[in-house]
């Protein structure tokens, strides 16, 4: 399709496309906390088996933790950018 016949679509129905934009970032917000919690998941496993097999484990490290909730932060704020697109397609 060309630049002009998408623009025509957008212009047809600007609400519909401002939603797909909330969808979007609802779903990248979604998959990034779902992500971040089962690599936490796995890291107190991994930290378990450890235990239990009599090595020694270390806890996460501070970069590690400072990662994921810097990954919740921005997880939990695409989530609400996606409500607030979501609201402004509702008035247009």
């Amino acid at each position: 399709m060309t630049l002009q016949a998408l623009w025509s679509l957008f212009l047809a129905h600007p609400a519909q496309w401002v939603n797909g934009l909330a969808l979007f970032f609802a779903g990248a917000g979604a998959w990034l906390l779902l992500a971040t919690r089962v690599r936490e998941h796995r890291a107190i496993a991994q930290l378990a088996a450890a235990s239990r097999m009599g090595e020694q484990g270390c806890a996460e490290d501070e970069p590690t933790l400072r990662l994921n909730r810097f990954f919740y932060r921005f997880g939990y704020l695409c989530l609400a950018v996606a409500l607030a697109v979501s609201w402004i397609s509702t008035r247009l």
